[in-house]
């Protein structure tokens, strides 16, 4: 038996409950906003996000603040080099009063997972999120387990070492529907998070929920209701297909780069409180929605190119559509020049 669908929550609403997640989760995640505003967009937009930095910035402990803060069920998994895909899934066990299996479910079963460290564990363990991100469900010996809703993985990877890690094929990539990089805090910022340490007087810091599961869903179901303008969706379209021209890239993103582009870009949209999608909001959602889906070419790699660097000068080089805005005393966007 299926969930009942959620009743879509107004705009206005959307982005008021967002905005106080994103408030909740800054009193322990310090120098993180855009960050962390991003995540959540993600989340919105019902997709995935893979946090690629150094140890130690707090990726984290972002993960467990958002799940907290949105009410959900939340599990970390470590990986390391001899888990097995059982480890995540969950497995058949001989139960001897029954003289039969059980079907005993692994951490994959909660609300938002997180797979830290995602790189140090082998292909065959990494696929065995593939069909639980793409399609809310996993396989064990031939049968199917749905996957509690909302579902959603949050995965971190360490870009500087490479001895015992595993690089994540372009198919596992291209799930997360963003690839974000945290990046060294300032002063202020390295100082505060001390402060707070020292102030809370234990390594563990709570975040106190701000809405549940089901009111997810229902925010969810109130950023489908966003309209988009047929020349944002062309915008959206332009933008992963100029991935796919550049002369550094040997593959560029696919169909779906360009549905997560419009899908992270509506979420940012309804956060700043708007029913329709700008340009601008997909233009601030290209670099983490779309360099992870690319593949450079050998010459490219070998100089120095970064996916980010690609991105940027396809968003510079392609055509900006009309502004998308509302007319006074208008329910619906128009676009004008």
């Amino acid at each position: 038996m299926t969930d009942p669908e959620p009743t879509a929550l107004p705009v206005a609403e959307v982005a008021r409950l967002a905005a106080l997640v994103r408030e909740r989760v800054a009193t322990v995640v310090v120098g993180m906003d855009d960050a962390v505003g991003l995540a959540l967009g993600a989340i919105l937009a019902g997709g995935h996000v893979l946090f690629e930095d150094v140890p130690g910035l707090g990726k984290t402990l972002a993960a467990r603040s958002l799940a907290s803060a949105l009410g959900l069920d939340f599990r970390r998994l470590q990986c390391t080099p001899d888990l097995l895909p059982s480890d995540i899934t969950g497995s058949f066990v001989w139960d001897p009063a029954r003289s039969d299996f059980d079907f005993r479910p692994g951490p994959v079963f909660t609300g938002l997972f997180l797979a830290d460290e995602i790189n140090r564990t082998a292909p065959k363990t990494q696929s065995a999120l593939l069909e639980a991100m793409a399609e809310g469900q996993v396989t064990v010996e031939g049968r199917r387990f749905p996957l509690p809703e909302p579902f959603h993985v949050v995965a971190t990877s360490n870009p500087i070492e490479f001895e015992g890690t595993y690089a994540l094929p372009e198919a596992q990539l291209d799930r997360f529907m963003v690839r974000l990089a945290v990046g060294y805090p300032t002063a202020e910022g390295e100082e505060q998070v001390l402060l707070n340490r020292v102030a809370r007087r234990t390594e563990v810091a709570h975040v106190e929920p701000v809405i549940d599961a089901a009111t997810l869903r229902a925010m969810q179901a109130g950023v489908e209701t966003v309209h988009v303008d047929a020349d944002v969706a062309r915008y959206c379209v332009d933008l992963a297909a100029g991935t796919r021209a550049h002369d550094a890239v040997q593959v560029g993103a696919s169909p779906r780069g360009s549905q997560g582009l419009l899908l992270v870009a509506r979420s940012r949209a309804v956060m700043a409180g708007r029913g329709f999608v700008t340009p601008e909001d997909v233009k601030a959602v290209a670099v983490p929605v779309l360099a992870h889906r690319i593949s450079l070419t050998t010459q490219a790699w070998a100089t120095g190119v970064q996916p980010v660097s690609v991105v940027e000068s396809v968003v510079a080089r392609v055509p900006v559509p009309p502004t998308v805005g509302r007319e006074a005393g208008s329910d619906l966007p128009t676009a004008r020049a």
